[in-house]
């Protein structure tokens, strides 16, 4: 019995002793091992006698239960030390400055945004904004958008259940025309604004996402007479502007484009604008070409808008044109998925991203 106190009280102060779980095991199969001391204590019980084996047997087995509570009680103990001590290492001071390789940069939207404004902005055109919460009233009613019109179908447009405005139902814009119904109604003629800003509508594949960007634009001006020399906004004009724009921001001496008609209820005429193409060397060439591509919208503002918007249609015109910023990103840099775009992914902003001194302006051009 000696022995078995002697042992059980060494091996405690030995569990209390260890400072690490590589410790604590070594006491543990020190004493509980195969060849431990308790293990070979408890082999001599074939040698006593029937009376004594059983208060050994008894002693023994209280002893090997209390050590091995010891055990699991330090081995916890031990196991929050580690775990608090690897937390204590680990810890970022989010207050400190960033790495110095990990530096902010300009997301391809926010680039070709920015060019497209530089463009628009050395012809006369100002930026106007609206929010991306509409009512239906101005994001479809005054743009001439029949209430049976597919576009206004829920699986189409988001809308904002539960939630309605002084002019209607609350959704979500599903494109930047209701800031152009804004600027008219609010300004005179003569307009010339650009639209920029986030849309959503509810698709999603590889070329379409529930949310994106789009760059609208509007011209309204005094209809053609012979003292105003036959006016300043009609196709002639809208076909020019964007011959310029396409050709500045592609960066090409030369564009081919063709208007093929198309219906919007927002215009009238309407067109799709295509670009020509070719592919050379397994690289895409805008601008020539004998392949087409569609790239935006155009038309002219249907007088029924105009109405709508407080504008004497017999005295104004205008036109109108919109653009995806996404699709003309990817046609520029050569990014085939439009997903990417929101993955927040920091290896595909790694290699489209651009760097912040490079952002376009007007009075530092497009690179």
């Amino acid at each position: 019995m000696t022995d078995l106190n002697t042992l059980k009280d060494k091996t405690l102060e030995a569990i209390t002793a260890a400072a690490t779980l590589e410790d604590l095991d070594q006491v543990r199969v020190s004493a509980l091992g195969k060849k431990g001391e308790l293990t070979a204590l408890m082999k001599t019980m074939g040698k006593m006698a029937p009376e004594e084996r059983k208060e050994f047997g008894q002693a023994a087995n209280l002893i090997k239960d209390a050590i091995a509570t010891a055990l699991d009680s330090r081995k916890a103990t031990l196991e929050e030390e580690a775990l608090a001590a690897q937390l204590a290492s680990e810890t970022i001071d989010v207050t400190q400055p960033a790495r110095p390789r990990k530096k902010g940069s300009i997301h391809p939207i926010t680039q070709v945004t920015e060019e497209a404004i530089a463009i628009f902005g050395e012809m006369g055109f100002t930026v106007a904004e609206g929010p991306e919460i509409e009512t239906d009233k101005l994001c479809f009613d005054d743009l001439n958008i029949p209430t049976d019109h597919p576009a206004r179908q829920m699986q189409d447009t988001f809308y904002m259940h539960g939630y309605t405005g002084d002019e209607g139902s609350l959704v979500l814009r599903t494109h930047t025309s209701p800031v152009q119904v804004r600027t008219m109604n609010s300004q005179k003629p003569p307009i010339r604004v650009i639209c920029p800003g986030r849309v959503f509508r509810s698709d999603y594949d590889a070329t379409h996402t529930p949310m994106f960007h789009q760059i609208e634009g509007l011209v309204i001006d005094e209809r053609g007479t012979k003292e105003n020399g036959g006016g300043r906004a009609h196709m002639g004009h809208l076909k020019g502007v964007l011959m310029d724009f396409l050709k500045a921001f592609f960066q090409v001496d030369e564009v081919k484009i063709q208007l093929r008609p198309s219906y919007f209820p927002f215009t009238e005429p309407s067109a799709e604008v295509d670009i020509g193409y070719e592919i050379v060397n397994g690289e895409l060439k805008i601008g020539q070409g004998d392949k087409w591509m569609e790239i935006l919208g155009c038309g002219m503002v249907n007088s029924r808008v105009l109405e709508n918007c407080g504008i004497d249609p017999e005295k104004y015109q205008g036109f109108a044109f919109g653009m995806g910023v996404e699709r003309l990103s990817m046609l520029k840099y050569g990014m085939p998925d439009l997903r990417p775009y929101f993955d927040s992914d920091v290896r595909w902003l790694d290699h489209y991203a651009f760097e912040p001194l490079m952002i376009p302006s007007m009075t530092r051009g497009l690179n």
